[in-house]
């Protein structure tokens, strides 16, 4: 039996990243889109978990009337839900690092964004990542827009 054994050339550490994450021969493809996309989706999905177990009371509408709709507030899997806050529901960018404490920022349906604009990063995310493998490998570049037609919204008539 005989070994063929390839000398190995040294490269950085940054070049071996760079080829394992824009290699396109392995089964589950990253891409660079893939390692902006990768940890938004883990980010999203932890705090989504988190708060549907354990989110504290929501002010639902502005008047200090607050919404129980966590597992640990007596709700079951059916009952329980990650509710929006009014300002929440037309999207208003309101990070963790505006309000004056985490408490408030829960209060005020805070993880609710963030599980939303993090999925909303993740899905164009999704779409980069197709559109950078089918460069890779030659194919329209309109593929990404085709299979991903589901994402985007309808054109108004």
């Amino acid at each position: 039996m005989t070994a063929i054994l390839e000398r190995c050339e040294s490269q950085s550490l940054w070049g071996r990243f760079a080829n394992r994450v824009t290699k396109d021969q392995n089964r589950l493809y990253i891409g660079w889109f893939g390692v902006l996309m990768i940890p938004t989706l883990l980010t999203a999905t932890s705090v989504f978990i988190i708060a549907f177990i354990a989110a504290p009371p929501v002010d639902i509408d502005g008047i200090r009337g607050t919404r129980f709709r966590s597992l640990l507030y007596g709700n079951n899997i059916i009952s329980g839900a990650i509710i929006p806050t009014f300002a929440a529901i037309g999207l208003h960018f309101y990070p963790i690092w505006e309000a004056a404490s985490v408490d408030e920022w829960l209060y005020n349906g805070g993880p609710y964004e963030l599980i939303v604009l993090h999925f909303l990063l993740v899905v164009a995310c999704y779409m980069g990542r197709e559109w950078e493998l089918s460069f890779r490998l030659g194919m329209p570049l309109d593929c990404c827009c085709i299979f991903s037609s589901v994402a985007l919204p309808p054109p108004f008539s």
